[in-house]
């Protein structure tokens, strides 16, 4: 089964995305903020793919977690997003997106899960507001530009179909299997295209590259200097990779292994 988390914080229509996959009222949803306290695992299925819905209390700014339950509430989510294989990240598309709907992101991509995100609410935006929150978007969320991102109406069901099919790619993609001759030949090309750049006397040799995790995918590539390698070379690796291997809706760790003799 998909471990499904969906997060963000209070009010943003959680439960009520929940509801529309289920197609029934499983989970409370009334309309007030937080009306979701702890978390909630529903299995269902959906086409040929079976899920397990975890939802969750909205998480709050940390400063503003005074009673117990709030800081239990928090506590809980942020296990989910760790327990899941795919969290789905709802924003509100009628407020602006906060520092808080940030940290959610921030601590899905540094547990490594994989990611949908969906901008709810929004069939009751004009066109003015459609393009600023999509703006917003881009501007406070672009480290997450390795996610699809879905505009929806939970309570209409708009957009609910699509959403789902990207969960199945996300998940997909986070325990895809990548075989070490077609990651090397990847590396090898891209390392034709643009070599690292020099570091003193040496350049970085990078000579392989095989799998070392799924959910997130990790790739090692093996060589010589490679301490030397500059971030931005990094996130070059990571985009010929994430091309080459369709790696949609997850992210993708890039771990480099030295070899002792720099002349080898």
């Amino acid at each position: 089964r998909i471990k499904l988390a969906i997060v963000g914080r209070p009010n943003v229509g959680k439960s009520t995305l929940i509801n529309t996959l289920l197609g029934e009222e499983r989970v409370i949803a009334y309309d007030l903020p937080g009306t979701t306290r702890d978390a909630i695992e529903i299995e269902f299925d959906h086409g040929d793919r079976k899920y397990t819905l975890i939802d969750t209390a909205g998480l709050r700014k940390r400063g503003r977690v005074f009673e117990s339950i709030e800081k239990f509430s928090v506590i809980k989510t942020l296990q989910a997003i760790e327990a899941s294989n795919v969290a789905v990240l709802v924003l509100d598309a009628q407020t602006e997106i906060s520092e808080q709907d940030a940290h959610i992101a921030g601590f899905i991509v540094e547990s490594g899960r994989a990611l949908v995100v969906a901008i709810n609410k929004w069939d009751g935006l004009d066109d003015y507001n459609k393009e600023w929150i999509e703006r917003e978007f881009n501007r406070k969320l672009r480290f997450l530009n390795f996610a699809k991102m879905h505009k929806i109406s939970a309570l209409k069901g708009f957009g609910v179909g699509a959403l789902l099919r990207s969960v199945n790619e996300a998940h997909d993609a986070a325990f895809g299997k990548l075989s070490t001759p077609r990651l090397t030949r990847v590396l090898r090309e891209a390392v034709e295209q643009q070599a690292p750049p020099r570091r003193g006397m040496f350049r970085p040799k990078l000579r392989y590259a095989h799998q070392g995790g799924q959910n997130p995918p990790v790739v090692v590539v093996h060589g010589n200097q490679l301490e030397a390698v500059p971030e931005s070379y990094r996130r070059y690796l990571e985009t010929r990779f994430r091309r080459a291997f369709k790696l949609d809706g997850t992210p993708l760790r890039i771990h480099f292994k030295s070899s002792r003799n720099p002349y080898a």
